[in-house]
């Protein structure tokens, strides 16, 4: 299948950026290359792109649709978490602006094999990574009742993870769980026909647990963001956006703490701690999709951006 994906947010994000033509960016999330391609087009002869993606499919995409900017781009495999330390590989410090879109693609849903859809019958996979070893399968079959109802409860935020936990646990003991099918249908299984009929279907929020603590999604988020801020040059921004609760909860909370790290008690008179502001939030609430765009392209409805400045 060729690599889809509909970059959210895409004229917010770059009017975000304030590209300058001379200046050093960033795309930690690459995907098919959307956002680094609107980029790209708009610097000069001496400014540059890194993309950085885990997935292979994304990186041969990417590869594609931005061959014709030549040397400006240059494309990494590798982690987002890994951004400090591939870029000085390349000999850069310091970088102008850097972009992350934390959805999963198109490509990545509709890819039947890749094992992230539960309208798929496909072999439980869900690596973001394909070198990655452990599936989601692992996770299905291996993981404690305790460990599967706090995955589904904490990531999936689903009110019936200790039931789904329960009917994952009792049907692997007579057999392994092997396809998205079965475990959707397990799922079905345990929640309530009357709530299936409100919220969408039943399995998204436990897909998208399992997604999550497979590829540690949230904690490689919260683990980048410092770094993320001390490479920026001066003036330089940080583009986030986000898909869910969780996510974005990690980000503002971030992003507010750069911006006021004074741990002092708020009754002394001057600050002792010795932590200094890094910078500003730009977006004090988040920008959301316009109503055109979460219309033509549905998977844009639940994403934010935001932004943050380095002093």
């Amino acid at each position: 299948m060729e690599f889809q994906h509909k970059s959210v947010l895409l004229e917010e994000t770059i009017e975000g950026l304030h590209i300058r033509p001379d200046g050093t960016y960033v795309d930690g999330t690459l995907g098919g290359g959307g956002h680094a391609y609107e980029i790209a087009k708009r610097l000069g002869d001496k400014g540059s792109i890194i993309g950085i993606d885990q997935d292979a499919a994304a990186i041969e995409a990417a590869g594609i649709r931005l061959k014709d900017f030549g040397e400006k781009v240059t494309i990494v495999r590798s982690n987002y978490c890994e951004m400090k330390s591939q870029l000085q590989k390349l000999g850069i410090d310091r970088v102008d602006g850097i972009i992350l879109d934390l959805g999963v693609s198109s490509y990545q849903l509709d890819t039947a094999e890749r094992g992230f859809s539960y309208r798929e019958d496909a072999p439980l996979d869900m690596r973001m990574d394909t070198r990655q070893e452990r599936t989601a399968r692992d996770i299905v079959n291996d993981y404690s009742e305790m460990e599967l109802y706090r995955v589904i409860r904490d990531y999936g935020e689903d009110k019936f993870a200790k039931n789904i936990a329960k009917h994952i646990v009792a049907a692997r003991s007579k057999a392994p769980i092997e396809t998205t099918g079965q475990l959707s249908g397990i799922i079905r299984q345990s929640i309530p026909m009357k709530y299936q009929k409100m919220s969408g279907h039943p399995a998204k929020r436990t897909f998208q647990a399992i997604r999550i603590e497979l590829n540690r999604e949230l904690d490689v988020l919260k683990d980048s963001l410092d770094d993320m801020i001390d490479l920026l040059n001066p003036g330089g921004r940080l583009c986030i956006i986000t898909f869910h609760s969780l996510e974005d909860r990690i980000v503002k909370s971030a992003f507010r703490k750069n911006e006021h790290p004074c741990t002092c008690p708020p009754d002394f008179p001057v600050c002792v701690c010795g932590k200094v502001s890094k910078g500003k939030v730009i977006t004090r609430k988040p920008i959301l999709p316009t109503k055109e765009e979460q219309e033509y392209n549905s998977r844009s409805k639940s994403a934010k951006l935001r932004i943050f400045e380095r002093a």
